[in-house]
């Protein structure tokens, strides 16, 4: 017996073996269940997304001889004549090879007559979108108002160039691209059966390569077993496809990392020697840098068997999230402005100069800026020193003078000594809404980690702030436990961020340290649960509220629960 090549073998033969397009199976479904049938269906969508699949398991649904069904028995004569390819009453044309009036009217013709074996004729006319408009016109009244024995399903790959006129007259369904894990899952169920080994990382490239078609993913897995020797490895899927090892982007994300342009450079002169499209090069570089922000943001979403797990883990550490965006839009753009450079080296290269010079240079960045000036350089007679640095803000500070702010000194009531700051009251418990002042001279942590938070001046790393519970702290380090949940926060970068907020507040070294874990008890927990109630508090107040009771009692009246905001 001669063999049968996977995308055939496997073709699904009923609405419970297809995968994915739950959708239109959801539909039809129903459709078939309640016995509500349409006379013309459309099914658009790309190559081997399941179109002609489709359109033959609703042929075997209207035809089984158990009756109308969503469920057709695939045993008795219609559907095995059917599955074969070899029912009279299934006419199957191919549009791109009938363009013409002549061959739409001889169809038509034919039409007319009552099915022979099936209790419908069905028509699947497939890439309908190549028939001439003379022969669109042609079946534009027989499309309207066919025979009742008469079923039309359609399919294309590009609905656009299909007229108006006939789409009005069709149920249209468009079918989705393959998902790369229902790819990947499907695979991995064909070959456990078919009982040849692969290795995970092999279909990942299989079902990428395949581009959201399942035939196409089927058939590089024919070739693949082929090339292999009956298995399907990860280097030899590589070989097959001629993948380009793709360590030129971790490169190339490396040098922008360390402003290394002449790198950039010399990276791309090596793309040009070995003939990569610097057009699917920008494609290739948008795409991980989407990578990479997913596993910056959600890490546990990346898949343990990615062949590049491990080096998307590690970029998402190493790229701030802005700068990651960043590099991303100017891809984008690189791409669409590519065919307007002088030739692709030099779009491309452009796109890569663009990303360096806009990429941060923390060191540079570091040295140039100004050290902020003390407003007081010397007191008076007394020999009383007083530093006040000048945080940044929005809105510039007012400079006192000297006379003026020994004047605030005499008229307060506590005495400064050697910058501390000593009176003969108690001192105040620190409370949740406690204020901590944002300018003061060698400030003491109160142990309010929230207070601290929200008079800290902080950028991105809020967030990491936020998230974090106050587990213990002395005059020189700070010790921070966050949950479990939000541990993709603790990076390098943000760290280094939080921890410089902090010690230019209280102007001193303040250390940080961090663990996982915790009780949650966190300032996102507290304003989460603060707003939690003050939201419980409104709708009790309404729901207890007369007027709205008698609107209720009188009226029949209905509260909105998400309507009700607290003032």
């Amino acid at each position: 017996m001669s063999y049968q090549v996977l995308a055939r073998k496997w073709r699904p033969k009923s609405f419970e073996t297809l995968v994915g397009q739950d959708h239109v199976v959801r539909a039809l479904t129903n459709a078939l269940e309640q016995n509500r049938l349409h006379h013309a269906y459309l099914f658009t969508g790309t190559r081997g997304v399941g179109k002609t699949t489709i359109a033959r398991i609703l042929a075997k649904s209207l035809n089984c001889e158990t009756g109308i069904t969503a469920k057709p028995c695939g045993v008795c004569n219609a559907c095995t004549e059917i599955d074969k390819g070899r029912f009279i009453d299934l006419i199957e044309v191919d549009a791109a090879s009938n363009t013409q009036v002549d061959a739409m009217r001889d169809l038509l013709d034919n039409a007319q007559y009552a099915p022979t074996a099936g209790r419908f004729k069905v028509y699947i006319i497939d890439e309908v979108h190549m028939l001439s408009k003379s022969a669109f016109n042609a079946m534009l009244k027989t499309l309207e108002e066919p025979p009742a024995h008469v079923k039309f399903i359609l399919a294309t790959t590009d609905p656009q160039k299909v007229p108006v006129t006939v789409l009005s007259r069709c149920l249209q369904f468009n079918l989705r691209q393959m998902a790369g894990t229902s790819i990947t899952g499907h695979l991995q169920n064909i070959l456990t059966q078919e009982s040849i080994a692969f290795e995970p990382t092999a279909l990942h490239l299989i079902s990428r390569a395949a581009a959201g078609s399942m035939r196409d993913a089927l058939s590089l897995t024919d070739q693949a077993i082929a090339y292999g020797g009956q298995t399907v490895n990860e280097s030899e899927v590589r070989a097959m496809l001629g993948a380009i090892d793709q360590s030129y982007l971790y490169q190339l994300l490396d040098a922008l990392l360390a402003n290394d342009g002449n790198s950039l450079i010399n990276q791309a002169k090596a793309m040009e020697e070995r003939s990569i499209s610097f057009d699917a090069a920008l494609n290739d570089l948008a795409q991980l840098l989407h990578q990479v922000a997913v596993a910056q943001t959600v890490p546990e979403s990346v898949a343990n068997d990615l062949p590049e797990r491990q080096v998307l883990l590690s970029l998402a550490q190493k790229i701030q999230p802005e700068t990651l965006q960043l590099y991303y839009q100017i891809a984008l753009l690189g791409r669409r402005d590519i065919g307007l450079a002088p030739d692709e080296f030099a779009g491309f290269t452009m796109s890569l100069l663009r990303m360096l010079a806009f990429t941060p240079n923390e060191n540079s960045n570091a040295a140039s800026k100004p050290k902020t000036p003390s407003p007081i350089n010397n007191a008076h007679a007394n020999n009383t020193s007083v530093t006040a640095p000048v945080a940044q803000t929005e809105h510039p500070i007012k400079q006192e003078t000297v006379a003026e702010i020994e004047a605030k000194i005499a008229d307060a009531p506590p005495a400064i000594e050697n910058n501390r700051i000593e009176t003969n009251a108690p001192a105040p418990v620190p409370s949740e809404n406690t204020a901590i002042p944002t300018q003061a001279n060698n400030i003491a942590f109160n142990g309010n980690w929230r207070a601290l938070v929200d008079a800290l001046k902080l950028g991105l790393a809020r967030e990491l702030a936020k998230h974090c519970e106050l587990i213990a702290y002395d005059e020189h380090s700070i010790s921070l436990s966050v949950p479990e949940s939000q541990k993709h926060l603790v990076s390098a970068n943000y760290q280094e961020k939080l921890t410089t907020a902090i010690t230019q507040h209280f102007d001193r070294k303040i250390k940080l340290q961090f663990s996982i874990g915790g009780t949650g008890n966190t300032p996102a927990k507290q304003i989460s649960q603060e707003k939690a109630q003050a939201q419980a508090n409104a709708e009790n107040a309404i729901e207890e509220d007369s007027f709205v009771q008698a609107l209720i009692d009188d009226f029949g009246a209905t509260i909105i629960p998400n309507s009700i905001k607290p003032i």
